[in-house]
């Protein structure tokens, strides 16, 4: 049995490629898987098929059907990890750019999950998802810094309530393409879904409230270094407020510039400290992860 997913376009989607349109209705699609699709004939326009780049008419109605694949198991990978702190409890790692958090389409292996299950394989059987087991928050993949892993139930439930209660403390450090208009402020713009381009993140008047403060630690020429400290937890939501502001995060090309004036395989963008209460003991935690080598260098350079 496949997933049949139908609908009629809309006045802005008119004139659209038929598989840009479909990507940004079903954001869980690569371009790819949905060009093979519709090759595959498994996409109709008006109960015909249809062309990837077909341009869509006014009244045209376009049904995907999307194979359902048989689950895989999320396996153990033996994945070096930097180990900030651990006890029976918890465990506080510092993310690498270009590590995935948890599988997902096009990422299976090599996430964070897959080491995770390699070092404590108990965590198995924390919390009611296989692909993200003991993660209570996420960084982007082209993020690095500090997550915090829960490696009980108990743990996973007390942190999962202090975030939702926002008592958690996280700090960024961001290089932005221009200067923010102050040296310190707060950002207050909802966040919700791009509606013309379903992958990204904007600001929307209808969207879930959220908050960012920042403080300027530096300027570098037309760059500035700044303190992040995002005080709820939407997603994309520094990169999102940032580029609001009018100073993208350098390394940035969905909300950023096209073309960077520092070439970068990832976002200028760190998570320096995490502070909580520890689920246990309730005692108050906060760790601290250094620039990483590379976005020092990129300081040292222009200065």
């Amino acid at each position: 049995m496949n997933d049949l997913y139908v609908f009629c376009i809309e006045e802005d989607e008119i004139g659209e490629r038929l598989d840009k349109v479909i990507a940004g209705r079903l954001d869980e699609l690569s371009r790819t898987h949905i060009q093979q699709l519709i090759k595959d004939g498994l996409v109709q326009v008006n109960d015909a098929p249809s062309k990837p780049a077909y341009r869509l008419e006014p009244d045209d109605c376009v049904s995907v059907e999307v194979p359902i694949e048989e689950e895989t198991p999320v396996l153990p990978e033996d994945i070096a990890l930097n180990i900030i702190y651990e006890d029976d409890a918890i465990a506080v790692i510092d993310k690498p750019a270009g590590m995935v958090v948890h599988p997902g389409n096009a990422n299976e292996s090599g996430t964070l999950v897959n080491a995770i299950l390699a070092r404590w394989p108990q965590v198995v059987a924390v919390g009611d998802d296989p692909e993200r087991v003991g993660i209570v928050h996420r960084l982007d993949k082209d993020t690095s810094g500090l997550v915090i892993v829960a490696l009980t139930d108990a743990a996973r439930e007390d942190l999962i309530s202090q975030f939702a209660s926002r008592t958690v403390e996280k700090h960024y450090m961001a290089l932005t393409e221009r200067h923010p208009p102050n040296d310190k402020g707060r950002i207050e713009a909802p966040i919700g879904r791009d509606p013309r381009q379903r992958k990204r993140m904007t600001v929307l008047r209808d969207g879930r409230e959220a908050y960012t403060e920042f403080q300027v630690r530096d300027f570098y020429g037309d760059y500035a270094l700044l303190d992040v400290y995002p005080k709820t937890g939407r997603t994309h939501q520094i990169r999102v407020h940032m580029a609001f502001l009018g100073c993208p995060i350098v390394g940035d090309t969905v909300y950023g510039f096209r073309r960077q004036r520092i070439k970068m395989k990832r976002l200028f963008l760190h998570a320096y400290r995490i502070s909580f209460d520890h689920p246990v003991t309730g005692e108050r935690l906060s760790f601290e992860s250094p620039l990483p080598a590379g976005l020092q260098d990129i300081l040292n350079k222009l200065n």
